[in-house]
Order: structure tokens, then sequence, then C-alpha cells
């Protein structure tokens, strides 16, 4: 059974846990003589700030109307994406020490298992629909618009799969229709069981 105070207090965790991760960030990359406005490139880094804020939402009582709904999903499916491409192809890639290996810790791993598990167990229920799944798409549409144009301009691409220097424009195209495609079907899923999770044994909400 899930109750208010529960919820309450395990997503007002999950948002302190993902700002962490994102503060420790943000001062690794400047005192790493990194450039923080790269940071916003990061898949990684948007989920987060999505979970942060709709995890405070949550916390404080406000996690109600439309707007919500979809950012709450995009929050889901982007951290779930986060977690799983992280240990698919880029855990290894660099060698991390002190700040940078807590905020990559935070980021990647304690963020996304806090977040699932409290959606699984605390969240709300019965709110999400088609028409936020399929409004959802928009933000990892909205990166990609963002993230090639600029990496075109200024030659940074923040992961190997959508280097188009590297790779060239065919293969991040059909890299980024497979991610698209992964995004779409864990936002059908979690649709299909937050509809299913609402229900009661004997079928009724």
């Amino acid at each position: 059974m899930r109750s208010e105070k529960l919820t309450r207090a395990w997503f007002a965790v999950t948002a302190v846990v993902a700002l962490t991760g994102l503060v420790s960030q943000v001062v690794s990359t400047a005192s790493g003589d990194g450039r923080v406005a790269n940071l916003l490139c990061f898949f990684t880094i948007d989920s987060n700030l999505l979970v942060a804020l709709t995890s405070a939402l949550v916390a404080l009582g406000r996690a109600r109307g439309r707007l919500f709904t979809v950012l709450w999903l995009d929050a889901l499916v982007g951290i779930i994406v986060t977690g799983i491409v992280y240990q698919v192809a880029l855990a290894g890639l660099y060698e991390l020490d002190g700040l940078a290996f807590f905020a990559d810790t935070m980021l990647h791993k304690v963020t996304p298992i806090l977040f699932v598990l409290g959606w699984l167990l605390a969240a709300p229920r019965g709110v999400l629909t088609w028409r936020a799944v399929w409004w959802s798409l928009l933000y990892p549409l909205a990166w990609l618009a963002f993230t090639l144009p600029r990496g075109a301009i200024t030659g940074f691409y923040p992961y190997p799969f959508v280097d188009a220097g590297a790779l060239g424009y065919g293969q991040v195209a059909l890299n980024c229709v497979f991610i698209g495609l992964f995004f779409t079907a864990l936002a059908a899923g979690a649709r299909y069981y937050d509809r299913r999770l609402s229900l009661a044994p004997d079928g009724t909400r």
C-alpha cells in the first residue's frame, strides 16, 4: 500500500540526490577546465534535471496537470535510457576519480535506481495516457535538434554514437532511430504498467 507521506518522502530524497549529482558535475567540470555550457548537451544531465524537477513537484504535492504528466514520463523514460545506455555503451570509457567519480555514480546509477524504484513502489498511479506518450517524444527530438547542430558548429558531441564528425550523419541517424524506438517502447510500456498497477485485483480502479 502506498501512502502520501511515503511518496513525498521518497521523491524528496530522489530530488535531493539528483540535484546533488548535478551540482557535483557542474563543480567537477568547472574545476577541471571543462566547458560547463557543454553539460546541457548530455542526455544524462537533462534527464536528471527532469527527475529533480518532477520529484520535487511530487514531494511538494504539486504533481498535477497535463504538462506534469508529460515531464513525469520524460523523466522516467529518460533516466531509464540514461542508466541502460551508460552501462551498455559508455561505462569504462573514461577514468574518473574524486568528485567526477561521485557525480558520475549519482547521475548514472543512484538517481536512476531511486527514481525507477520510486515509480514502481510509491508513485501516483493512473496518470499516464497515450497523449502523454506521444508528447513525451518531443524531449528526445528536442535534444537531437539542439545537440547535432551545435556539434556541427562547435565540434563537440556528448556521446560517441552521435559524433557525426567521426561516424557520418548516416550512421548517427541510424543510431538515433534505434534509440528513438527504444524510448518510444519504454514510454508505451510505462503507460501500460501504469494502467495495470492502477487497477484493483478485480480489474476495477
